[in-house]
């Protein structure tokens, strides 16, 4: 399902968005399809709140897929197949030793036609995060994929990427946990105290309800205010923001619908070339 996140405003966001922010500022919205690629004949789905980086959920996989229980990884990430949301690339289950690195940090950079993207991966705040993160990165399944979504809310303004479908409804194939952050701020744009700030710069995951992370990641291009239902697991560097800031500055592209949306496939189309890692001499 796809996420609005206008507060108040009720304003509808773009159609199916899987594995987006879910229930980001508290708005409800509209779900369905979304941006590039996606079909004109989706079907609308009951719309979610506004506190949500949502990610839509994806079609059903055909009845052979639920003949056998779904394998779980036996290390403490227990990374579990999703067989009803098959990928939309394939790719294996992470490793998942018993051990898992939560020490340390890693560099990471989404080469795209916009400039490049550094980030940087905190093993200590999301383990499990980083090491699936990097698997997808080590078996390519983020090259030549597209960034489907930006959001240009006063309270949440995210450029969302990760799914090789471009939909909105695709992920790895796989789930796994949550590793939610315990220290982020009060925003202070939210009078209530519920929402937490995820300031500029940080790199979190999308997801469609709790425990359901997969491949669809969202980077924070301006201060915003949501539900702390989104494992932090990183952040983007000084360059990265100056291409984060180009994209946005192109606004989110209109529809027959709504002119001037602020919730949609990115004017300026984000495509990712390759994502690497940087490895330490």
């Amino acid at each position: 399902m796809s996420s609005e996140l206008e507060p108040r405003s009720g304003v509808a966001a773009p159609r199916r968005s899987v594995r987006a922010l879910n229930r980001l500022a508290g708005v409800t919205v509209l779900a369905g399809a979304l941006v590039a690629g996606a079909s004109a004949a989706a079907v609308a789905a009951p719309r979610p709140t506004v506190d949500a980086v949502t990610a839509s959920a994806a079609p059903s996989a055909a009845t052979d897929a639920a003949t056998r229980p779904p394998r779980t990884t036996h290390g403490p990430c227990a990374y579990t197949e999703t067989p009803d949301e098959p990928a939309a690339r394939p790719v294996p289950l992470p490793p998942d030793p018993r051990r898992t690195p939560d020490r340390g940090t890693v560099r990471v950079t989404l080469a795209t036609n916009h400039g490049p993207i550094g980030m940087t991966l905190d093993r200590a705040a999301a383990p499990c995060t980083v090491q699936s993160f990097l698997h997808l990165v080590r078996k390519h399944f983020y090259d030549r994929t597209s960034c489907h979504r930006l959001t240009a809310y006063p309270t949440l303004s995210v450029l969302q990427c990760g799914d090789p479908s471009g939909t909105g409804s695709g992920g790895p194939g796989y789930r796994y946990a949550d590793e939610l952050p315990t220290d982020l701020p009060p925003a202070p744009t939210d009078p209530t105290g519920e929402r937490r700030l995820y300031a500029r710069g940080t790199l979190a995951m999308a997801n469609a309800g709790p425990d359901t992370n997969g491949s669809q990641f969202f980077l924070v291009y301006a201060d915003s205010a949501l539900r702390p239902n989104y494992t932090v697991f990183g952040s983007v560097d000084r360059a990265g923001l100056a291409t984060l800031d180009r994209i946005a500055a192109g606004g989110v592209a209109p529809t027959e619908e709504d002119p001037a949306p602020v919730d949609g496939a990115p004017a300026l189309p984000v495509d990712i070339r390759k994502a690497l890692r940087h490895h330490h001499r």
